[in-house]
């Protein structure tokens, strides 16, 4: 989501006496060993940090298609040969007697069965439960927040905050939160089955969810409406997520302070909420007509959000549960892996500049041959952030009385390290980064991809090993490789090595300081990567979110070897339509479509419900811009990227 962050707590500034390597002797020599290791690859054997890789033989690319342009105009564009359907969009039905998507008359009544505005993250769930379907399943799609200025007709956005109604706010409420929609493929398009029982809308304005692990009952978690701190109503600002080796999807709260007005100066929660961003001025005004929304009113209700919630798709009449033991932050993402020993490690990115990235590791194990005895795994286990040091990163547990996470320092239980989970990490000395928003695990070599997508505010004397740029405008992409065990990565490991896979921008301009390991073309070059997906061949893809402020055209998706002699080099695939911003790549099994999210479409300075600066999709006078989802297939039936 684009959104003015704020730095939230200084960088730890590098030493500069002279002896000490410069960051751009830092930067080559982590590519260049990289490099070295790519022939290892190619060669079968195992790389310089002992772990086998799967490098395609022989020298060219298995990404063979046509690379797309650079655009900036109204609608989007792919790379030749691939179809792009916009599957389902904001409004349209999830039920054959939901009520049409009419957008002068919207009501939170309607919202409520109708698919919901923004979406971002996307996860492809097949049907049945455990196959490998790639023709049915269950799309599960977050939508993230509105922009009121495009949702409403009449509205300037200098006009929201005086005339929006309550009306207007609980029908905001019900359109953010997350769809849940069976889809099917025939005849080779996709469509969406509106008579299926899995159909659901999750909203921040009707869902009951439960409250589990060890912030479950604290008092800072009671509210008048809920005094045992274990049932809330909602979730919002969901994000980016992941999916359990069981069969649910994880949804991450991000920006959490968008919805909460009031003073927020005063009461026992005042330090908390600034450390949160909390500010009581919220981008909407819900705390105007509901209590809950208002931080005066009910001061505990912010505690109730930031966090992982579990949601089981294949089970409509399930309770989402929001896992607090993974803490409690502005998370874009939640991805797992499971470890060398069956534990599940869960990987997340605190998406605000000067922040952190944090894993959390279950106590138990997965079982895999029992599935409902994993319904309560990740409220049990340790919650970790990472230090970036210039030859190994490390984990450090946040963890009830050890080190500075002691009574002294205002925590009384695990219960407040994980409410507070940021001041934690503050105290550990957590390495603060340029906005990590997705971290994701290549299901082929276990090796953990970090997302920094840009920090324009770092200053030049604030750079670090991890944070080479001081101010960081394009982004980069870290790497992470932990060790193996027994010939499986150790997810659990406290210590690993690490390198940077691309360090985004122009690699023609000097001014830049971009790094890839190969030749990347005018077209391929990359801004602002976000969020991450790996097709079936390991290959990455990578959607970005703010290219148009960084490098004057729209955002796009990229597409990438792991390993190999095309090892990082970025070629361009997809192009959303002007304001808007690509998110949540997702690949059926068999790696022959791949669903794209094309969020708030028109979102930019001056554009409006009225006079939008494009109406996609529809292109139709009487529609404002809609955020879809888009099914994104080769025209021959073939894999994508070929």
């Amino acid at each position: 989501m684009k959104s003015p962050l704020h730095a939230a707590n200084p960088a730890v500034p590098v030493s500069s006496e002279s002896t000490a390597p410069t960051i751009s002797q830092l930067m080559d020599a982590r590519m260049t060993r990289r490099t070295a290791m790519q022939g290892m690859a190619a060669a079968g054997v195992y790389g310089l940090f002992g772990c086998a890789t799967s490098a395609p033989q022989g020298t060219g690319s298995s990404l063979t298609f046509t690379e797309s342009g650079r655009f900036m105009d109204e609608t989007h564009h792919v790379a030749p040969g691939y179809n792009v359907n916009a599957l389902v969009r904001w409004g349209d039905p999830l039920h054959a007697d939901a009520p049409d998507f009419n957008p002068r008359q919207q009501t939170a009544a309607a919202q409520e069965r109708q698919f919901g505005a923004n979406n971002d993250y996307v996860a492809f769930m097949p049907l049945p439960r455990g196959s490998t379907s790639s023709t049915r399943g269950l799309l599960c799609v977050n939508h993230e927040y509105v922009t009121p200025s495009l949702m409403w007709p009449g509205f300037e956005a200098a006009d929201y905050a005086k005339n929006v109604t309550r009306e207007q706010c609980e029908t905001e409420m019900a359109a953010v939160g997350h769809s849940i929609v069976e889809v099917e493929r025939r005849g080779g398009l996709w469509t969406i089955n509106l008579k299926s029982g899995y159909n659901r809308r999750i909203s921040a304005r009707s869902t009951p969810m439960r409250i589990a692990g060890p912030a479950a009952g604290h008092p800072r978690m009671a509210t008048r409406a809920d005094v045992s701190g274990t049932r809330v109503i909602g979730t919002m600002s969901n994000c980016a997520g992941g999916t359990t080796p069981w069969g649910t999807v994880l949804t991450a709260e991000e920006n959490i302070q968008n919805f909460f007005t009031g003073d927020a100066s005063t009461g026992r929660e005042a330090a908390a909420w600034k450390r949160m961003g909390i500010n009581g001025r919220g981008r909407y005004q819900w705390g105007r007509h509901v209590d809950r929304f208002n931080l005066n009113r009910e001061p505990n209700e912010a505690n109730r959000f930031g966090w992982i919630v579990e949601i089981d798709p294949y089970d409509p009449k399930s309770m989402p549960v929001k896992r607090t033991a993974l803490g409690r932050c502005k998370y874009e993402c939640a991805n797992t892996v499971i470890s060398h020993d069956g534990r599940v490690a869960v990987y997340c990115g605190d998406d605000e500049r000067m922040n952190y990235v944090y894993k959390f590791v279950t106590r138990d194990a997965y079982n895999a041959s029992k599935t409902e005895a994993n319904r309560d795994l990740l409220d049990n286990g340790t919650l970790y952030v990472a230090r970036f040091d210039a030859k190994k990163m490390q984990w450090l547990p946040l963890v009830f009385g050890q080190g500075p996470l002691t009574k002294a320092n205002g925590f009384e239980n695990q219960g407040d390290v994980l409410i507070e989970a940021r001041r934690a990490a503050d105290l550990l000395g957590a390495t603060p980064m340029d906005r990590p928003e997705d971290v994701e695990v290549n299901p082929l070599t276990g090796r953990v991809y970090v997302v920094l997508t840009y920090n324009e505010q770092r200053k030049p004397d604030q750079v670090d090993a991890a944070n080479p740029r001081g101010p960081n405008n394009f982004g980069h992409i870290i790497e992470i490789i932990p060790p193996m065990v027994n010939g499986k990565m150790d997810h659990a490991a406290t210590e690993c090595p690490w390198e940077f896979f691309i360090i985004g921008g122009d690699p023609k301009k000097p001014e830049h300081g971009a790094r890839y390991l190969g030749p990347v073309s005018a077209n391929g070059w990359i801004a602002a990567p976000d969020n991450l997906a790996f097709d079936p061949k390991g290959r990455i893809w990578i959607a970005t979110d703010g290219q148009d402020d960084w490098a004057g055209f729209n955002d796009s998706v990229y597409a990438a070897e792991t390993s190999g002699p095309m090892r990082g080099v970025t070629r361009n695939f997809f192009s959303c339509p002007r304001g808007a911003e690509c998110t949540g790549p997702a690949f059926t099994p068999d790696g022959k479509t791949l669903f794209l999210s094309v969020q708030h479409p028109a979102e930019e300075k001056g554009s409006t419900f009225d006079k939008p600066s494009t109406r996609w999709p529809d292109f139709r006078p009487d529609m404002p811009p809609r955020p879809s989802v888009v099914a994104i297939t080769k025209a021959d039936g073939g894999e994508i990227g070929s």
